[in-house]
């Protein structure tokens, strides 16, 4: 007798299987809601977030934008995209304009005014130091996925290497350190920074997305072991000592 679909789906979504004896019409019918469950939610809530991000920036954008250039006054209906639109354009445009000697004179000027209010300056310069990290990849940051005993020895945590330590806290140890991002479950957005030598600092073959989805599924979603069995040595990590090589 050939696998009956709804069967096939079941097993691909690698649902439960109640046994043949049990399997009646409504445990059937609970592992079809299931299985559309599955099949439907990640689409809605990525198109909803999609939608949301898309309506607010709209919002934002139309609250400036004159009458004449919206598309709503002349079709009488809202068209979604067109804040999302604008604001791509205008990045683009600001960015060719910093690139020329104009631009970089006004790039220029604006920082060190910047660079020079009380208060101002901290919040500037640690935004600016982000963001040139972040989008001109000037290290190695949120590239390293690693395993730290916090916060006793033998409790596990794991943590994105951010970059080596450096200024005043290197040289108030002894030892090589290196910063480590710890999230906090399910929200990886917050944590907290923990500085750690670098021996004491364990890697994992996982990738970021990887280590954030066992992040934020609180650790429902393992990544496989990626070694071959000849090579695995239990489930004690590996210790590394070439984090982040310059």
């Amino acid at each position: 007798m050939e696998k009956n679909d709804s069967d096939s789906i079941i097993t691909d979504l690698k649902l439960p299987q109640p046994d043949i004896q049990e399997r009646g019409v409504f445990t059937r019918i609970r592992n079809y809601f299931f299985a559309g469950l599955l099949v439907t939610g990640p689409a809605l809530i990525t198109l909803y977030l999609v939608w949301a991000i898309v309506t607010s920036i709209d919002a934002w954008v139309m609250h400036y934008l004159p009458a004449r250039y919206n598309p709503s006054t002349y079709f009488d209906v809202y068209v979604p995209g067109v804040g999302v639109i604008v604001v791509i354009t205008g990045l683009v445009l600001i960015g060719m304009f910093a690139a020329n000697f104009m631009g970089r004179f006004f790039v220029n000027l604006s920082d060190k005014i910047l660079n020079r209010m009380p208060f101002i300056k901290g919040i500037y310069s640690a935004t600016k130091q982000i963001m040139e990290t972040v989008f001109a990849n000037k290290s190695k940051a949120f590239r390293e996925v690693v395993l730290v005993e916090y916060p006793r020895r033998g409790m596990w945590v794991i943590g994105f290497v951010t970059a080596k330590t450096s200024g005043e806290i290197q040289n108030a140890s002894e030892v090589e350190l290196v910063n480590v991002f710890v999230p906090t479950t399910p929200n990886p957005t917050s944590g907290f920074l923990i500085f750690i030598p670098q021996e004491d600092v364990y890697t994992v073959d996982m990738t970021v997305e990887e280590g954030l989805k066992l992040v934020i599924s609180g650790g429902i979603i393992t990544p496989p072991d990626k070694r071959a069995k000849k090579e695995r040595t239990g489930n004690k990590p590996i210790r590394s000592r070439e984090i982040l090589k310059d």
